[in-house]
This record gives structure tokens, C-alpha cells and sequence, in this order.
């Protein structure tokens, strides 16, 4: 159950940074792979985090919008699993 969950939110976050990229991403995606060079500009990462809020129906804090929460795929999962278990939803 929980890796249903974890493989959807991925599955989400994933369609999310294609959606905003608006470009053909690699197959499979890259979840490590920086953002910056699958062509999210600052203007896209600022998108990308408030789509992440309206998707995931969670507040970003203020101190949480940082590079190394926004690297990657699985850099902006771990902030939303993090966020999501402390109830900052």
C-alpha cells in the first residue's frame, strides 16, 4: 500500500515536471537527475513549486524552497513526504 502511494506520488510529480518542461523528457525518467538540465528554467522551478502545492494540497514553507529540495524528482518527493507527515498540508 504504502509503495502504491509512493509510486503514484512519484507517477504525479513526474507528470508535473514534464507538464511545466514542456519539452520530451528521457525514458524512463531521471528522477536524480538535476532539473536544471531537463530544462526547468527559475521561472519553470517557481511553476513547478506551486503546482507541487495545488497537487499535493500542501503549503511549501518559506524556509523549505531551497535548490536541494527543488534538485530533482526525488529531491521535490522527499520535501513532499516530509511535508506530508508533519501535517503541513
Amino acid at each position: 500500500m504504502v509503495d502504491d502511494q509512493a509510486a503514484a506520488r512519484r507517477a504525479r510529480l513526474i507528470a508535473l515536471v514534464e507538464q511545466i518542461i514542456g519539452t520530451a523528457t528521457p525514458k524512463p525518467f531521471p528522477v536524480d537527475q538535476k532539473l536544471s538540465d531537463l530544462g526547468l528554467s527559475s521561472l519553470k522551478m517557481v511553476n513547478l513549486m506551486l503546482a507541487v502545492e495545488m497537487d499535493f494540497d500542501i503549503v511549501i514553507p518559506q524556509q523549505e524552497i531551497t535548490p536541494e529540495n527543488f534538485h530533482s524528482v526525488a529531491s521535490v518527493e522527499s520535501l513532499v513526504e516530509r511535508l506530508k507527515s508533519t501535517g503541513a498540508g
